[in-house]
C-alpha cells in the first residue's frame, strides 16, 4: 500500500524522523506473539532487546479519538441536551473532562516524541514552529472570522477578534511540555525510582512553578471596579438602533472565584482587551443569568449586570494552569517509556490517577472549588486523574487482552485527530456544505438531514442526538479512509 505523509510540520528534528505508521508516537515495548501462543501478560516483555519490534500503542489513538469525538457530542448536542453541556460556573459535567484529557495526551505524545533528540536546538524550532501554526489556525477558526452554522457570512472586524481559543491554549500548552521536555530533562539512564524521579525532577519543579504562580495571582491580584460596554436597542425610533451603554461592576475583592470579580477575568481584560474576549461565556447558564438555566434564556428579573459582560474561558491565567494538565500528561509518557512491562505501567498510572483525584477532592474540601472557566488547581487535578484512569482502562482493552475491533472507529480518528476537529468540532465542514442550499437557505444538506432525524424520532432532542452520533461516525469513517491511503494530516 502507497503510504503518504501530509505533514505541514514534524515533531522534531529530520534526523529522528519517523517513517510512515509513526507519524505521532511508537514505542518499542515487545513483539506480540499469536494469540493462541500469547504468554502471560509481562512474559512478552523479557525478551532480548533484538528480538523486539516496534509496535504502536493503539491505546493512544483510541484515547485521541475518543477525545474528539467527545468533543464533536458535547459542542453539537450540548445545545439540546443541556445535562451533557459545560457546567455553568462551578462543577463538572461530562462536557468539563474532555478539552483537559486533549490536554492530557498531548503531553502523554509529546514524551514519546521527544524522548530522543540529537539536536535540541533544531528540536525547539520544530515545536515553536507547530505551536505558532496552531495557534494561527485557532485564530482564523474561532477569533469570529468564520461564523460556524446557520450564518452564510465570514469575515472578523480586527478591532472585536478573539485572540485565545481552544487550539490557542493547545498550542501554548504544547508548546511548554515541548520545551520543558527539550531543556529540562537530563540525559541520565533510567534504572530505578530513584533515577527517575532525577531524570524528570526539573519538569515537576516547572509545573509547580505554574501552579504556584496561578495560585498566587488568582487568591493574590486586587480586582477594582471595572466597566464593559453593552449594545442595546431603542425600538421606540421608527429607525431602531444600538445604542452603547456603559455599565459598572463593583468589586474592590482579593481572592473572588465567582463570575464577576474574579482575577482570571482581571487579566485578560487588562492584557488583552475587553473587545478581545468571548462575548457568550458560560456564566450566562447560571441562575443569576438565565430563567432556563442550566441552558441559556432569557434574563431574569432584577438579573445583575456582569451577566451581559464578556469573559474568555481560555484565558491567559486559565490556559497557563491547562498547561499543567500537559505535564501531567508527560509523566504519563514518561512511564510509558521507562517501564517495559504491562503490570508496571498499569501500576504507576493508577497511583498517579489515584493521589490526582484524591488531591483533587481535599481542596474541594478545603474551599476550592471545580471551575473549567477559572480552570482551578482543583478541577486540573480531578480532570487529569480521570484522563489517567481512562488511559489506564484504554490500554488494558486494547494494548494489554487485545480487545480492538470495538474501538477500531476511534482509533482511525485518533490517527487524523487535527483534521477531523478542524473539519468537524470547529464547523468548518458543515459551514462549507451549507453554503450549497436550494432556493434558500435553510434548504441544505446539512439542515434537513437534522430536520428529517428529528421528525423520524419525533423530538428535536433525540432528533439532534441521532444527527452528531451520525456526524461522528462520518468523520471517524472519513479518517479510516485516510488511514488506509497511508494519508495523515498534522501540523
Amino acid at each position: 500500500m502507497d503510504t503518504t505523509v501530509v505533514a505541514i510540520a514534524g515533531d522534531g528534528d529530520d534526523s529522528f524522523r519517523r517513517p510512515l505508521v509513526a507519524h505521532t508516537e511508537e514505542i518499542h515495548p515487545y513483539e506480540e506473539p499469536p494469540s493462541s501462543q500469547r504468554a502471560p501478560l509481562d512474559a512478552a516483555a523479557a525478551q532480548p532487546e533484538q528480538q523486539r519490534k516496534p509496535q504502536r500503542v493503539a491505546s493512544l489513538d483510541v484515547f485521541r479519538g475518543f477525545t474528539v469525538a467527545m468533543m464533536i457530542l458535547v459542542d453539537d448536542a450540548g445545545g439540546a441536551w443541556p445535562g451533557i453541556n459545560h457546567a455553568p460556573w462551578f462543577g463538572v459535567t461530562m462536557a468539563d473532562f474532555v478539552m483537559p484529557a486533549f490536554l492530557f495526551i498531548i503531553g502523554v505524545s509529546a514524551a514519546v516524541v521527544f524522548k530522543k533528540m540529537p539536536n535540541k536546538t533544531a528540536a525547539t524550532k520544530k515545536a515553536m514552529v507547530r505551536a505558532i501554526k496552531l495557534f494561527i489556525l485557532g485564530v482564523i477558526l474561532q477569533g469570529g472570522y468564520i461564523h460556524g452554522r446557520h450564518k452564510l457570512m465570514y469575515g472578523v472586524d480586527l478591532d472585536q477578534i478573539r485572540w485565545l481559543g481552544v487550539l490557542q491554549r493547545i498550542a501554548i500548552g504544547y508548546f511548554l511540555a515541548a520545551i520543558s521536555e527539550i531543556w529540562l530533562v537530563n540525559n541520565n539512564s533510567v534504572d530505578s525510582p530513584v533515577s527517575f524521579v532525577k531524570k524528570y525532577f526539573m519538569e515537576w519543579i516547572m509545573a509547580m512553578m505554574i501552579t504556584v504562580l496561578y495560585v498566587a495571582l488568582v487568591f493574590g491580584l486586587y480586582v477594582p471596579n471595572w466597566e464593559f460596554k453593552v449594545k442595546i436597542s431603542n425600538p421606540t425610533l421608527s429607525t431602531p438602533i444600538s445604542l452603547v451603554e456603559m455599565k459598572t461592576i463593583h468589586c474592590g475583592v482579593r481572592g473572588s472565584l465567582g463570575p464577576p470579580c474574579n482575577a482570571v477575568g482581571l487579566v485578560d481584560r487588562v492584557l488583552l482587551g475587553e473587545n478581545h474576549l468571548y462575548k457568550n461565556p458560560v456564566y450566562k447558564r447560571t441562575k443569576e443569568c438565565s430563567i432556563n438555566s442550566p441552558d441559556y434564556g432569557p434574563l431574569p428579573p432584577n438579573a445583575p449586570d456582569w451577566c451581559l459582560a464578556p469573559f474568555d474561558p481560555e484565558g491567559l491565567l486559565s490556559t497557563l494552569m491547562a498547561a499543567v494538565t500537559c505535564f501531567v500528561g508527560l509523566h504519563f509518557g514518561h512511564v510509558l517509556i521507562h517501564c517495559k512491562n504491562h503490570s508496571q505501567r498499569m501500576l504507576f498510572w493508577l497511583l498517579a490517577s489515584t493521589v490526582l483525584t484524591i488531591f483533587a477532592f481535599l481542596l474541594l474540601l478545603l474551599g476550592m472549588p471545580f471551575s473549567k472557566p477559572l480552570y482551578t488547581v482543583s478541577y486540573m487535578l480531578l480532570t487529569a486523574g480521570v484522563s489517567g484512569f481512562l488511559l489506564l482502562l484504554l490500554y488494558y482493552i486494547v494494548d494489554v487482552i487485545h480487545i480492538k475491533k470495538p474501538f477500531i472507529l476511534f482509533q482511525w480518528m485518533g490517527m487524523n485527530a487535527l483534521i477531523v476537529y478542524v473539519l468537524a468540532a470547529c464547523e468548518l465542514f458543515p459551514t462549507l456544505i451549507q453554503g450549497f442550499y436550494w432556493r434558500s437557505p435553510e434548504n441544505n444538506l446539512v439542515d434537513i438531514t437534522e430536520s428529517l432525524l428529528q421528525a423520524i424520532f419525533h423530538s428535536k432532542r433525540w432528533g439532534t442526538l441521532a444527527f452528531v452520533l451520525l456526524e461522528i461516525v462520518f468523520w471517524c469513517l472519513v479518517a479510516g479512509f485516510l488511514h488506509m491511503k497511508g494519508v495523515y494530516l498534522k501540523l
